[in-house]
C-alpha cells in the first residue's frame, strides 16, 4: 500500500508515510516503506522484536527524532491535518518539538528521560507541563490529584522522584505525558517494570483515554493482554511493515508475527523448565542477617514538608527493609518479587555495599562486608542495574565489557572473558558498536555481559527481562543458568513471574519490608 493511499479519506490526528529514515552515521535505512495513521479514539499496537525499528518510529511520531537534526527522512508527517513533506534536502520543514509535544504525548522506554529533573517532588513533576501552559493553581492541583489517582501515585505526591521504583517512575512518566490532555499518546514498552496492579492501572488509563477520544499507540515486543483490545496491530520487522490488521486476524495468520515477539499465553516459552532444588549446605555465597534500612526524611521544610504530609508521606525516615533474612548458596537461583515500591532494588544495592544497612549485616562468602570498600566487594558481587544507562559509559561494546578486567585477571584472560561474555549474550557481532546506538534490549544484554565477564560469586540482577524479546529472553536464561552451573549464586528481582517460575529454584516476595515465601 502506498503512503498516500493509506491515509486517504478522513483526516487522522497523526499519520506518517516514511519512504525511508536514515540516521546520519548509518548507510542503511532504519525505517523504510512505513505507512501508519491514527484516528481520534483509535487504539493501535505496533509490534516488533528487538531492532525492528519500532522505537525509532515512535520517536519520529513524537518528534523526539526531528528530521534533519538526527537523520534524513524521505516522506511525510501529518499532525491534525497539517502535512509536512520531507526529501532530506535543505528546504525541508523544521519541527518544533515543544509545539509538537502539545499534541503528541510520548513515554519512552527509559521513563527517566521524560522527566524535567528540576522538580523535587512527584506532584511538582506532574505539574511541570501545566505550569508551562499557564494553568491556574486550583485547576493545576485538581489535575495533579486526578492524574496521580489514575496511576496509583497518590501516596507518592510528596516523594522525591529519584527515590521511586522503576515501576513507579514509569507511572510518573505516563502521568506527565497525559496530564495536559494531548490528542495522541505514544508509549514505548509501557508495561516494563510494572507490577500486576500497575498493569491493571495502565489498562484502565488507556480505556479512559480512548473513551475521551485520545488516539493511543503502544510500541511493544510482547503481546500483553491489553494489546488484544487494540483495533489494529502493525508488525515491524527489519525496519519495515510486514503486516497489519485486527488482532484476531493477525494472530491467526501463519508467519505474520515474528517468533521473537513474546506471547501472553507463554511468557516463558523461550526458556527451559524449572531447575531441581539446590541443597542449601555449606557457606552461603550471600547472606543477609536482620537487615534493616530506611531512607532519610525528604530534605526541606515548610511548603514541601506540608505537601509530603498531605500526600501521606511520613515525616520521619522512610523505612524500606525490616529484619530481612536471605541466604543464597553457590549454584542457586533465587527470584525476588513484590509490588512496585516495595524496596526490591534497594535490597539488591545492599549486596555489594552501595547501600549500608541501618541494622544487621551482609555477608559475601562468609565475610561481613560492612567495612569493605564497594569496589572490592564488586569483584565478588556483580550487580545489573534496572536501567542499563546507569552502568554503560564506554565507546564500544567490547571496551565496555573489558573495562577493568585486565587489572582483575590479567590482559590475556581479560580478552578471552570479554569475547566469551559478548558471545554469551549474542553481541559478538556488535563488539565495535557504540552502546548508545544499540537497541534497548541489546543495551540490557551488554550490561549483563559486563557482569558475566567478571565471573562473580554472586549475580544480582534487577529486572533483567525488561525490554527483551523472546530471543533476548532465551539468551538471558542461558547465561543465568550457565553462571549458576559454574557455581555463582543468582538473585534476580523481577515482575516476570512466568520467567521466575521457570528459572528460579525458589521465589520469595518482599512484603512490608520483609522477605516471605512466594
Amino acid at each position: 500500500m502506498d503512503a498516500d493511499t493509506a491515509i486517504r479519506g478522513n483526516r487522522p490526528v497523526l499519520a506518517a508515510g516514511i519512504r525511508s529514515y536514515t540516521f546520519h552515521d548509518d548507510e542503511r535505512a532504519a525505517l523504510r516503506d512505513v505507512a501508519v495513521s491514527f484516528a481520534a479514539g483509535s487504539f493501535t499496537a505496533i509490534l516488533g522484536a528487538s531492532g525492528s525499528g519500532k522505537s525509532t518510529l515512535g520517536r519520529l511520531l513524537a518528534a523526539w527524532l526531528p528530521p534533519g537534526s538526527h537523520g534524513v527522512l524521505a516522506g511525510f508527517l501529518e499532525l491534525s491535518g497539517s502535512r509536512l513533506d520531507f526529501d532530506g534536502g535543505p528546504e525541508d520543514p523544521r519541527i518544533d518539538p515543544a509545539q509538537w509535544g502539545r499534541h503528541v504525548g510520548f513515554v519512552p522506554q527509559d521513563p527517566a528521560t521524560v522527566l524535567s529533573t528540576v522538580r523535587s517532588t512527584v506532584a511538582e513533576e506532574l505539574a511541570f507541563g501545566l505550569e508551562n501552559s499557564g494553568m491556574d493553581r486550583a485547576a493545576m492541583r485538581a489535575a495533579v490529584e486526578r492524574t496521580a489517582a489514575l496511576l496509583g501515585l497518590q501516596d507518592q505526591l510528596g516523594q522525591d522522584p529519584a527515590r521511586l521504583s522503576g515501576g513507579q517512575l514509569r507511572r510518573l512518566a505516563i502521568g506527565c505525558a497525559i496530564i495536559t490532555g494531548p490528542p495522541v499518546l505514544v508509549m514505548d514498552e509501557p508495561f516494563a517494570s510494572l507490577d500486576a496492579a500497575g498493569v491493571d492501572g495502565l489498562a484502565a488509563v488507556v480505556r479512559d483515554l480512548l473513551a475521551r477520544g485520545t488516539a493511543v499507540v503502544i510500541l511493544s515486543q510482547a503481546i500483553d493482554p491489553l494489546l488484544l483490545e487494540a483495533g489494529t496491530w502493525v508488525v515491524l520487522s527489519g525496519g519495515t511493515v510486514t503486516g497489519s490488521g485486527p488482532p484476531d486476524v493477525m494472530r491467526a495468520g501463519s508467519g505474520v508475527l515474528p517468533p521473537a515477539i513474546r506471547r501472553p499465553a507463554a511468557p516463558a516459552a523461550a526458556v527451559a523448565g524449572p531447575r531441581p532444588v539446590v541443597p542449601q549446605t555449606g557457606t552461603p555465597a550471600l547472606q543477609l542477617r536482620d537487615v534493616a534500612f530506611a531512607y532519610p526524611a525528604v530534605p526541606g521544610a515548610g511548603r514541601r514538608r506540608r505537601k509530603a504530609a498531605q500526600a501521606g508521606e511520613p515525616g520521619g525516615p522512610a523505612v524500606v527493609l525490616r529484619d530481612v533474612h536471605l541466604a543464597a548458596h553457590p549454584g542457586e537461583i533465587v527470584a525476588i518479587t513484590g509490588p512496585n515500591g516495595a524496596g526490591k532494588s534497594t535490597l539488591l544495592r545492599h549486596f555489594n555495599g552501595l547501600l549500608r544497612p541501618a541494622a544487621g549485616a551482609v555477608y559475601v562468602r562468609g565475610t561481613d562486608i560492612s567495612g569493605v570498600p564497594v569496589g572490592r566487594t564488586a569483584a565478588s558481587v556483580g550487580l545489573l542495574f534496572q536501567q542499563p544507562r546507569d552502568q554503560l559509559f564506554e565507546r564500544s561494546a567490547l571496551r565496555e565489557v573489558s573495562f577493568g578486567l585486565a587489572r582483575l585477571v590479567g590482559p590475556a584472560l581479560a580478552a578471552q572473558r570479554a569475547a566469551a561474555a559478548l558471545e554469551a549474550v549474542g553481541l559478538a557481532d556488535a563488539a565495535h558498536e557504540h552502546p548508545a546506538e544499540l537497541p534497548a534490549s541489546a543495551q540490557r544484554l551488554l550490561a549483563l555481559a559486563t557482569v558475566l565477564a567478571r565471573k562473580p560469586a554472586v549475580l544480582a540482577l534487577d529486572e533483567p527481562t525488561v525490554a527483551l524479546d523472546g530471543d533476548g529472553l532465551a539468551l538471558l536464561d542461558a547465561a543465568v543458568r550457565l553462571a549458576a552451573a559454574e557455581g555463582a549464586a543468582v538473585v534476580l528481582v523481577t515482575h516476570d513471574l512466568g520467567y521466575a517460575r521457570s528459572a528460579a529454584h525458589r521465589i520469595v516476595a518482599l512484603d512490608a519490608g520483609r522477605l516471605v515465601p512466594a
